[in-house]
C-alpha cells in the first residue's frame, strides 16, 4: 500500500500537460475509441464492474448511478460534471482540470455516450478563473479536433458539453442546488425524490458525478475493469488522490490506492512539521468528524474511516500539530458554514448561527461544561433534519471534538481563556 500510483497525476510535471499536443502524446482520447465501438451498456457494466464510488465524498457507486438513468424514454438526458470544489481543506479537482482538463473532457465524453446523453456540462466554481479558462481553451481544442460536437470520430454520436462558471456558493456543491443555479435560480437543494437520475436538469434524467470520478474513467476503459479493482480494498476500489494540508512537511497531492493510511502518507509527506506532533486531522474535509493519532493507522478506504468514527469524504487530510487549538479550529469551520448555509432549512440556517456565537465564546474561555451539552444538543437538532447534508457536515467537527477533546473545552473555562499561542500555529495567519 506505500506505493503511489501515478494514473490521474501521472502528467502533472510537465510543462504543457494541459495542451491537446501533451495530451495525445500520452495516449489521450485513445480510451474514447474503443468506448465509441462499444454499447454503450457496456460501458456501464464495465464501469460497475470496476468498483469506482463517487470521488466527490459519498462514495455512491458510480456505474450504479449511470444505470438509474432510464433507457427508451423520449427525454433528453443531461451530464452534469460537478467541479464546484469548495470543502474547506479540499484542492484536488483544481490542480486536476488545470493540469489535466483533457482527461476529464474525455471521462466526460465517454461517460455522456455511456447514458445516451447529448448535451453535458461543467458546473465549475466561479472564483477559479484560471481553471475556467483552462477548461474552455481544452473544451475549443477538443471541438477543434472532432472530439466533441457532430459526429464524434465519425461514430455518429453528438455531443456539445458547456463550461459554466457558478457564483461561489458552498451549497452549489449540493449536487440538487447545483441545478438550480445552472437552470438560472438560486442555488438551494430540492427535495428528493425525485432524484436527478429521473428528474434532474430542466426535468430530464441526469448524471451528476465528481470530477475525479469522471476522470478515472478513461482509463478504466482503455485498461479493463479488473485492473481498477485490483487496487484499493475489497470495498473501495481503485486509486483516489489524497490532498495533505496544513502542519506537514510536504503538502500536496499524492495519489494511491484506497486504503492506504495516514502513517504512510506522512512518510512520504516528510511527516508532521519538524518538533512537532501530530494532534488531530480531518480524513475528508471539514465535513467529516476529527480523529486523533489514535487512528493514524486506519486504512483510508470508505468502510474503515466509517468504522473508525468519521467519514472518508473528498480524502482531504487536514493535519494540526498541538500548537493548535482545537476550539479555534472548529470555531473557524463553523463561520465558514454558517456564512455558506443557503437558509432554506431553519435547523441548519439557525444551528450553525448558534455554533458561531456560542464557540466564539467558549474559545475566550466564557463558559461552562453545561454548554457543552448545550451543544450537543443543539447538534442532535441539526443533524438529519435539513434538505441538503450542509447541515450534518457542519454538525462533525463540533462533536467529534468534544468526544476527543471535551478536556480542552474545560481547561479554557479554568485557564479564563484559551492557552495556546495563535502564532504559533501558522495555520490562522490573517
Amino acid at each position: 500500500m506505500g506505493a503511489l500510483t501515478p494514473i490521474l497525476t501521472r502528467s502533472w510535471d510537465r510543462a504543457d500537460s494541459f495542451t491537446l499536443d501533451a495530451y495525445t502524446d500520452r495516449g489521450g482520447y485513445r480510451a474514447l475509441r474503443t468506448a465509441l465501438g462499444m454499447d454503450p451498456d457496456a460501458i456501464v457494466t464495465a464501469v460497475k464492474d470496476s468498483g469506482l464510488r463517487g470521488r466527490g465524498g459519498a462514495g455512491f457507486p458510480t456505474g450504479m448511478k449511470w444505470g438509474f438513468i432510464p433507457q427508451g424514454d423520449t427525454k433528453p438526458h443531461y451530464l452534469v460534471v460537478n467541479a464546484d470544489e469548495s470543502e474547506p481543506g479540499t484542492c484536488k479537482d483544481v490542480p486536476l482540470m488545470m493540469a489535466d482538463p483533457h482527461l476529464l473532457i474525455e471521462g466526460s465524453i465517454i461517460t455522456a455516450y455511456a447514458i445516451r446523453s447529448h448535451v453535458a456540462f461543467i458546473y465549475v466554481r466561479g472564483e477559479v478563473l484560471h481553471v475556467v479558462r483552462r477548461l474552455q481553451q481544452a473544451v475549443a481544442e477538443a471541438y477543434e479536433a472532432g472530439y466533441l460536437g457532430a459526429n464524434i470520430l465519425d461514430s455518429g454520436f453528438d455531443l456539445e458539453l458547456v463550461v459554466h462558471c457558478g457564483a461561489g456558493a458552498y451549497i452549489c456543491g449540493e449536487e440538487t442546488a447545483l441545478l438550480d443555479s445552472l437552470e438560472g435560480y438560486r442555488g438551494q437543494p430540492r427535495l428528493k425524490p425525485p432524484f436527478p437520475a429521473i428528474a434532474g436538469l430542466y426535468g430530464g434524467p441526469t448524471v451528476i458525478n465528481n470530477v475525479e470520478s469522471i476522470a478515472s474513467v478513461p482509463s478504466i476503459i482503455e485498461n479493463g475493469a479488473d485492473w481498477f479493482a485490483g487496487m484499493g480494498t475489497e470495498k473501495s476500489k481503485g486509486f483516489g488522490i489524497f490532498s495533505l494540508s496544513g502542519h506537514v512537511t510536504r503538502p500536496g497531492q499524492y495519489e494511491a490506492p484506497l486504503g492506504i493510511t495516514l502513517r504512510e502518507l506522512l512518510d512520504m509527506a516528510g511527516d508532521v512539521r519538524a518538533g512537532h506532533e501530530l494532534k488531530f486531522w480531518t480524513p475528508g474535509g471539514s465535513s467529516t468528524p476529527l480523529l486523533t493519532s489514535e487512528h493514524l493507522d486506519v486504512p483510508l478506504d470508505f468502510e474503515s474511516v466509517s468504522a473508525a468514527g468519521s467519514l472518508l469524504g473528498t480524502r482531504a487530510l487536514q493535519i494540526f500539530d498541538e500548537t493548535t487549538c482545537v476550539i479555534r479550529a472548529v470555531l473557524r469551520w463553523s463561520e465558514f458554514y454558517a456564512h455558506e448555509s443557503c437558509g432554506k432549512c431553519t435547523p441548519c440556517r439557525e444551528g450553525t448561527y448558534w455554533y458561531k456565537l456560542m464557540l466564539a465564546r467558549l474559545e475566550k474561555g466564557n463558559g461552562t461544561e453545561e454548554d457543552l451539552d448545550t451543544l450537543l444538543d443543539l447538534s442532535d437538532n441539526i443533524m438529519g433534519r435539513s434538505f441538503c447534508a450542509l447541515g450534518d457536515g457542519a454538525t462533525a467537527p463540533v462533536t467529534s471534538s468534544i468526544q476527543h477533546f471535551r478536556d480542552e473545552y474545560i481547561q479554557h473555562f479554568t485557564s479564563g481563556g484559551c492557552p495556546f499561542d495563535p502564532a504559533a500555529s501558522t495555520l490562522w495567519a490573517g
